[in-house]
């Protein structure tokens, strides 16, 4: 599946660990494989399969065995930057996922699904079931959320 590693990143934005969005994103794939015969209209099953996704790992958080879940995430790599570049840049990455863990589930979501994996928004709109001035309404608040407590961060220190 070429989108495979797309739901992988979702599961991941979403639970806490490597392991668990592994066993959701493997959950998933094989719940559309028992389903493929029925799935051959569907024009878009990549988006579907977000959706999928999406919907397995909050419920996956709203579940009593899931007290412990939290959002984490660890994409950033640059092999060729200086060590203080490095410590600057996770620094700014960690407080990113901070402010992110804070931001309503909504703006959570059309924020990786549009900044980090890159969805148009008729597409994010399609998988979270709004409308696409809402998800970029969301987006908006969401972005200006992170830039306001970055600018804040990085002006006033840690606080």
């Amino acid at each position: 599946m070429p989108f495979k590693d797309k739901l992988f990143r979702l599961a991941k934005r979403l639970l806490v660990s490597r392991e668990e969005a592994e066993d959701a994103t493997q959950e998933i794939l094989l719940k559309l494989w028992s389903k493929k015969k029925n799935m051959e209209g569907y024009t878009n099953v990549e988006a579907f399969a977000m959706t999928m996704t999406k919907n397995f790992c909050l419920d996956r958080l709203k579940s009593k065995q899931a007290g412990n879940l939290k959002l984490v995430h660890s994409n950033y790599t640059d092999n060729e930057s200086s060590l203080d570049k490095k410590l600057e840049a996770t620094d700014s990455v960690s407080w990113v996922q901070k402010i992110m863990e804070a931001l309503p589930e909504q703006q959570k979501m059309v924020l990786q699904l549009r900044d980090v994996e890159q969805y148009d928004y008729d597409e994010i709109s399609e998988m979270l079931d709004m409308k696409p001035t809402a998800v970029r309404v969301a987006l908006s608040r969401a972005r200006k959320t992170v830039r306001k407590q970055l600018i804040k961060k990085h002006n006033y220190g840690i606080g």
